[in-house]
């Protein structure tokens, strides 16, 4: 039996891609997942396949992380019906890719208050329960693109940076609190994230290849919460590429020539 049998686990963006794969494999472990996201329809429609294939009956909340007045409100409605939410999956967050002097303000605007701000909302409306109850687990998805900026993902780069350092500093917190904090820093992943980000489709035509699939991602964080990590890198090709540019950051950038410029 796993671990995860009976546990429970809020999951943002959870309406689809790989947020609604994980809510239907931590099911299939016997654990309850929380759905929350913007789209009540999609969210509607994630329940019902979770019902169908495991018979457990998936909770969704419409929530908007971006807005922290629905984070407050939502939260305290969820922690009222499930008082111990034993995982927090901070999932949601957008990309756009496109040049930083052609970037609109509100896309800027937007993808710092979702990836970021959005994040931090919601680790801190659920921290300080996790804190009293001296448990807690809680996995934020950064990206490979936190480790190594390329051109037209300078935003997008800057918010998963930021989610890093958030999740480095907010580890050495809590570590002797009960509470994990685990980051998941994947590569492209074959979702619906790329039909706004890459509009061009240029980039995904590019990597399509090497893209994750959803299922093998959803697979790692699943092991993760039964035997919480530090952080998980996918795949480990590119991490061995983020590792060496810390290192020496001025020759990768120069033999990542045109491969960083697939956008």
């Amino acid at each position: 039996m796993s671990t995860l049998n009976g546990k429970v686990v809020l999951i943002t963006g959870a309406s689809g891609g790989l947020g609604a794969r994980l809510a239907l494999d931590v099911a299939k472990k016997g654990a309850i997942p929380i759905l929350t996201a913007r789209r009540e329809d999609q969210l509607k429609a994630v329940q019902e396949m979770i019902l169908q294939e495991t018979r457990i009956t998936a909770p969704y909340y419409i929530l908007d992380v971006s807005n922290q007045e629905s984070v407050e409100t939502v939260f305290s409605q969820i922690l009222k019906e499930h008082p111990h939410i034993h995982i927090l999956v901070n999932n949601a967050g957008f990309g756009i890719f496109e040049e930083f002097a052609e970037s609109p303000w509100k896309n800027i605007e937007g993808m710092f208050s979702t990836n970021v701000l959005g994040l931090m909302a919601c680790t801190r409306a659920l921290l300080p329960h996790m804190l009293q109850r001296g448990s807690g687990h809680i996995i934020n998805i950064a990206s490979q693109a936190g480790k190594i900026s390329t051109p037209k993902s300078s935003v997008y780069a800057a918010t998963k940076h930021a989610v890093l350092g958030f999740s480095n500093g907010l580890r050495l917190e809590v570590a002797h609190k009960g509470v994990d904090v685990t980051t998941i820093n994947p590569g492209p992943i074959a979702t619906d994230f790329f039909t706004l980000a890459d509009q061009s489709g240029n980039y995904v035509k590019n990597v399509q290849k090497m893209m994750l699939k959803p299922s093998h991602v959803s697979e790692k964080i699943v092991k993760a919460m039964e035997r919480p990590v530090r952080e998980i890198n996918l795949p480990w090709w590119m991490n061995v590429g983020s590792t060496m540019y810390q290192v020496m950051p001025k020759l990768i950038e120069t033999l990542g020539g045109k491969s960083f410029r697939q956008k």
